[in-house]
Order: C-alpha cells, then structure tokens, then sequence
C-alpha cells in the first residue's frame, strides 16, 4: 500500500490506475477471494474517483472566476481613487489642505531638486 495517503498521486499513476480498472472491465470472469476487491466496489470507487476530480476542476474554475472577477473590481476601483484625487488637485489646488488630507504632499511641502555638485579633482 501507499506510503503517504496524503499527497497526491501522480498522473502516470492515475493512468495506469484506470488502464488496470478497464482491463479488469474486460475480464468476464473475474472473482476475487476477497469481496472487498469485487468489480462493483472497483466500479464504484472509479465512478466517485471522477465525480470527485469533476467537483474538484468545477471548484478550481469557481476560484478563477471569483479572483479574475476581484482582479477586475480592484482596478476598475484604483483607477476611480485615482481620478478622485486628480480631482481634489483640481479643484482646491496643488496646496491645500484637501490634497494634504488625501496623503498626499502638498506642492510647497516638496523639495526643490538641488544642483550636484562636481566632486573635487
């Protein structure tokens, strides 16, 4: 049996799994000593395997559309702030108060660039 039942398996392994199940389709007279190995809890565990990978590929495609959708909100809402504090430049001026309270720096409040000096030869 598997050594760790918590990771999952790979894909060759899966293949090989189902190449197995239909194999043992096509066998008529298959009948295992231990009933716990028949063909119908092998048809049943096979039919919950792809019920669960089918829920399982719906849920992921769910997530995608639920992030792209979030994506999508929270630029359509950055560039709304944006325009929000072009705005309030506009209308109360580069200086005021209102730009200040935005978090943004007033114009008087910015550095002027200063000149590089030349290092000394």
């Amino acid at each position: 049996m598997a050594k760790n039942e918590n990771v999952r398996l790979q894909a060759e392994i899966l293949q090989a799994d189902e190449r197995t199940f239909l194999a043992v389709k096509a066998i008529t007279d298959y009948s295992p000593a231990n009933p716990a190995y028949s063909f119908a809890t092998l048809a049943a565990k096979n039919e919950a395997l792809h019920a669960a990978q089918e829920a399982e590929l719906r849920a992921e495609n769910a997530f995608n559309a639920a992030r792209d959708a979030n994506v999508a909100i929270q630029w359509e809402y950055h560039n709304l702030i944006l325009g929000v504090k072009d705005q309030v430049i506009a209308q109360f001026g580069p200086n005021s108060d209102q730009v200040a309270s935005l978090g943004l720096k007033k114009k008087s409040e910015r550095k002027s660039p200063a000149r590089a000096s030349k290092p000394a030869a």
